[in-house]
C-alpha cells in the first residue's frame, strides 16, 4: 500500500479532511497508532459525556422532585411561614402568611415585613429580626395588617438563618394563631370561676339550711326563759313601787334614831335610786333577746307568707325612706327606678331586705365626707335587678365569703346582731333570687338581686 506524500495537518480539521478524501489514505505503523489512539480517546470522552448527561438528567429530575416536594409541603402547612433577609426583606412566604396578610406572593417578596405589622407591634419585631446564634430561637406575639384591619394574635418563633461561613444572613418567622385558643381558655377560666362558685355557694346554702333548722330549736327553747325574764321584771317594776311607796310613808313620820341610822347603813336611798336603771337594763336585753328569737324564728321560717303583686317604685320609696328616719347623719341618697316594674311576693318581707340594705350602706359611710347611695331598679329581661350601692370603703376581701353568714358582723359590739344580712339573704332566696355582694372599682359596694317580674 502506498504511503501518503503529505505531512499530516495538527487539530480536528485536518483529520476530518483525511477521513473525507475519496483517495486511500495510508499510514506508517507509527502514525496509525497514533491516530487509534486519538479515535479511542474521543470515543472516551463522548461516552463520558453521554454520562454525564445522564446523570446530570436524574440529577435534575430529582431536584425537582425535591423542590416541588419541599414547595408542597410548605404550602401545605396551616401555619406561617415567611424567609426575611438580615434587613427583613421577605424573600418567601408560603399560602397561609399570604391568606393571613390579604397579598399574593408577588406583592409582599421583595417588601420589608414592617410593612405588614400591625402598628402597634411594631416595636415587638426588632427583636424577631436581631442578629444572633444558630441555637438561638425567640418568640414573640404579632398581629399583621390584613385588607385595612388587624389579623388574629399570632404566637411567633424567629430562627435565624447563617451561610457556609456562619455569617447571620436573615431569620425564618414560622407562627400559628392563638386568639382562638386564648379566647377559648378564657372562656374556660371563666366556666371553672362560675362552676367554683356555684359550689361554694350550695355549700353555704346547705350549710344555712342546716343552721336555719338548728336556730329554729334554738329560738324554741330561748322564747320560754325570755318569758319568764319579762314576766319576773315586770313583777318587779311592781315591787319597787310598792317598797317606794312603802318606805316613804313610813319615813314622813318621825322614826328614832336607830332607825334611821340603819337606812343609813345599809344604804336604802341608793338602793332605791339603783331599781330604776337596773330594771330598765334588764328589760333593755330582755328586748335586744326577744328581737334576736323573732329574727332566728323568722328565717327559720320557709314560706314566704302572703304573695300579692309588689310595686317596686312604692316599695323602694317607702324602704328608703323608713331606713333614713334612723339615722342621725345625713346621706345623698339617689333613687333610679324604672316607672311600671311589678313583682310577686311578699311584700312586708322586701321591705324589711330594702331596709336592712340602706341601713348597713349607711353605716358604712359614717367616716365619709360626702356620703352617696344609689339604689336602683331595673328590668332586664323578664327580671327585675335591684341594685344599693354606696360609695364607702367597701368590704373587706376577707369578709366576702362570710358577709352572709349568721351571726357575722363588722360593726362595733352592741351595733347589731349579725343576722340582718342572713335574713335578708334567706328571704331573697326565698323569692326565687340570689343575694350577691361586690366592690366597686372606684370603691364603695354594691348589693344586688334579681327577682322574676310579675
Amino acid at each position: 500500500m502506498a504511503k501518503a506524500t503529505h505531512s499530516p495537518e495538527s487539530g480536528a480539521d485536518t483529520l476530518l479532511k483525511l477521513i473525507a478524501s475519496s483517495s486511500t489514505l495510508e499510514f506508517d505503523s507509527e502514525r496509525e497508532g497514533v491516530w487509534i489512539e486519538v479515535i479511542r480517546k474521543m470515543d472516551e470522552v463522548y461516552s463520558d459525556l453521554l454520562r454525564y448527561e445522564v446523570d446530570l438528567e436524574h440529577k435534575n429530575a430529582e431536584l425537582e422532585e425535591a423542590q416541588a416536594f419541599v414547595t408542597n409541603v410548605i404550602e401545605s402547612v396551616s401555619d406561617i411561614l415567611v424567609v426575611c433577609d438580615a434587613r427583613g426583606t421577605v424573600q418567601q412566604a408560603n399560602s397561609a402568611f399570604q391568606r393571613t396578610s390579604g397579598r399574593t406572593l408577588p406583592e409582599i417578596a421583595g417588601r420589608n415585613i414592617a410593612e405588614m405589622i400591625d402598628l402597634d407591634h411594631h416595636g415587638r419585631l426588632a427583636a424577631l429580626l436581631n442578629p444572633r446564634s444558630n441555637a438561638e430561637v425567640v418568640d414573640g406575639e404579632l398581629r399583621f395588617a390584613a385588607g385595612g384591619s388587624s389579623s388574629d394574635l399570632f404566637a411567633i418563633n424567629s430562627s435565624p438563618r447563617h451561610d457556609h461561613r456562619g455569617r447571620f444572613i436573615g431569620v425564618v418567622l414560622t407562627g400559628r394563631p392563638i386568639g382562638e385558643l386564648r379566647r377559648a381558655y378564657e372562656a374556660l377560666h371563666k366556666a371553672h370561676q362560675e362552676l367554683q362558685r356555684a359550689q361554694r355557694q350550695l355549700v353555704e346554702q346547705e350549710k344555712m339550711a342546716s343552721l336555719g333548722r338548728l336556730v329554729a330549736g334554738v329560738a324554741h327553747e330561748l322564747n320560754n326563759p325570755i318569758s319568764f325574764v319579762y314576766g319576773n321584771v315586770h313583777t318587779l317594776m311592781r315591787y319597787r313601787t310598792a317598797l317606794v311607796g312603802y318606805l316613804d310613808a313610813v319615813h314622813e313620820q318621825p322614826v328614832c334614831d336607830e332607825v334611821a341610822a340603819l337606812r343609813k347603813d345599809l344604804r336604802i336611798d341608793a338602793i332605791l335610786e339603783d331599781f330604776g336603771p337596773l330594771i330598765e337594763g334588764t328589760m333593755e336585753g330582755a328586748v335586744r333577746i326577744s328581737e334576736i328569737v323573732k329574727n332566728l324564728r323568722r328565717l327559720s321560717f320557709s314560706k314566704l307568707g302572703e304573695v300579692e303583686r309588689v310595686n317596686i317604685e312604692r316599695l323602694i320609696n317607702t324602704a328608703v325612706l323608713w331606713a333614713g328616719r334612723t339615722k342621725q347623719h345625713r346621706v345623698d341618697i339617689q333613687i333610679e327606678v324604672e316607672p311600671d316594674l311589678w313583682i310577686s311576693g311578699n311584700e312586708g318581707q322586701l321591705h324589711q331586705v330594702i331596709v336592712n340594705l340602706v341601713e348597713n350602706a349607711i353605716d358604712a359611710m359614717r367616716s365619709i365626707e360626702l356620703p352617696r347611695l344609689v339604689v336602683a331598679a331595673a328590668r332586664q329581661g323578664n327580671e327585675i335587678v335591684f341594685r344599693i350601692t354606696d360609695n364607702g370603703p367597701g368590704i373587706d376581701r376577707d369578709h366576702l365569703t362570710h358577709i352572709f353568714e349568721p351571726f357575722f358582723t363588722t360593726k362595733r359590739v352592741g351595733e347589731g346582731t349579725g343576722l340582718g344580712l342572713w335574713i335578708s339573704y334567706g328571704i331573697v332566696r326565698e323569692h326565687g333570687g340570689e343575694l350577691v355582694v361586690s366592690n366597686e372599682p372606684e370603691g364603695g359596694a354594691t348589693f344586688s338581686f334579681a327577682l322574676p317580674a310579675a
